[in-house]
């Protein structure tokens, strides 16, 4: 019987527009450049508004391979999911996470139980009044179902890392949102991107069964006790609509690789990623495999304190909050997996307690059955 199979391979990026490690593989022939589904990239802008290392980087990736799918890069974007996160402050490393989704022949006997399944959907594109509120989190919600379906992950227990990249409001949006009567959520835009960051993961939440519908516009950014645990929200300026990459185990999928998850409680929250990395079955102390791929979310607390010490990250005003946690998260988790190929985002409001965040790591058990 048939079955589908995701591959996962990383390639570092000298620049946001290196694309040689893409290239090289393709040259290699390591996989077919038409079944790529998702792109995941971290890019060395400073991860705000004016971050156009994520625009500069998606356009770079669906050029490159506009003439494997024999249409245009605005097409690609159609087709693959383009999602980068700017930022790679501290030991993080700029690099591309690239899943490749194809058709095998039938599961391997070795092939026991449920493998990686990846799906994508998108919403329709949002109005600027829509960011933050209602429509954004009802609109999340059903494109994570349909996202669900494209990887044929059946039981919402079986997912367990749910990216979303959604847009943001230039003041440009606000000033055409004024024009037609409406009011945006907030005329910041800076703050507009924790606004749709929230609803989003709300609406993951939603979809996953984690919170209880109708969410009310009042709770985003407000109710901290609503979150999701699997979600992951990174927002751009390039885009009006969101992009959902669903990540999880199916029955029907084959090859080596599996995902798991855990939630970091707090920024120090060593325990949480030694939890993700040992739910595939590995023992991070003895040291990680190579091919481990990571990502996470970073937060700084929202009170201003972490387990009853005071943190600064909210009040420096040379360093913008989320530049700091992904610094910190980004160590931590680097040095559990001994590498800063790692994609960690900040901002996870409702992505996980506040002042933590979800931690999902893709391995392959088969490598390291014996041991490390």
């Amino acid at each position: 019987m048939a079955a589908v199979q995701v591959d996962l391979f990383r390639v570092p990026m000298g620049s946001p527009g290196d694309m040689s490690g893409l290239q090289r593989l393709i040259d290699e022939r390591a996989f077919d450049p038409r079944n790529i589904v998702a792109i995941l990239g971290k890019t060395e802008g400073n991860g705000g508004v004016n971050d156009f290392t994520r625009e500069y980087a998606s356009r770079s990736f669906a050029s490159t391979l506009a003439p494997y799918f024999g249409c245009t890069a605005a097409e690609v974007e159609e087709r693959v999911a383009l999602v980068m996160s700017g930022g790679t402050e501290g030991v993080l490393s700029p690099h591309a996470s690239i899943f490749v989704r194809h058709q095998v022949a039938a599961k391997a006997e070795t092939d026991f139980g449920k493998r990686l399944a990846v799906g994508v959907a998108h919403t329709r594109d949002f109005m600027p009044e829509e960011l933050g509120r209602g429509p954004q989190i009802d609109a999340t919600a059903e494109a994570v179902r349909r996202a669900m379906g494209d990887a044929r992950i059946d039981s919402i227990a079986d997912v367990h890392f749910v990216q979303v990249k959604c847009p943001l409001l230039t003041l440009e949006r606000i000033e055409a949102a004024h024009r037609r009567g409406r009011a945006p959520v907030t005329e910041d835009p800076y703050a507009s991107m924790a606004y749709s960051r929230g609803a989003s993961a709300l609406g993951v939440a939603l979809a996953l069964g984690e919170i209880a519908g109708p969410v009310a516009d009042a709770a985003v950014l407000h109710d901290w006790s609503l979150y999701s645990a699997v979600a992951s929200a990174s927002a751009g300026v390039e885009l009006k609509r969101s992009v959902v990459v669903v990540m999880g185990n199916a029955a029907a999928a084959a090859g080596d690789n599996v995902i798991s998850h855990s939630v970091m409680r707090d920024a120090l929250d060593l325990r949480g990623v030694l939890d993700a990395f040992r739910e595939t079955g590995l023992d991070p102390l003895h040291g990680a495999p190579a091919d481990v791929s990571v990502f996470a979310k970073a937060e700084p607390s929202p009170d201003g304190r972490i387990r009853g010490w005071r943190h600064t990250m909210l009040d420096d005003s040379d360093i913008n909050p989320t530049r700091h946690a992904r610094a910190a998260v980004g160590g931590l988790i680097a040095g559990v997996c001994g590498s800063g190929a790692i994609y960690v985002s900040g901002g996870a409001e409702h992505q996980g307690p506040a002042g933590g965040g979800p931690v999902a790591v893709v391995a392959r058990p088969h490598r390291w059955a014996g041991g490390p």
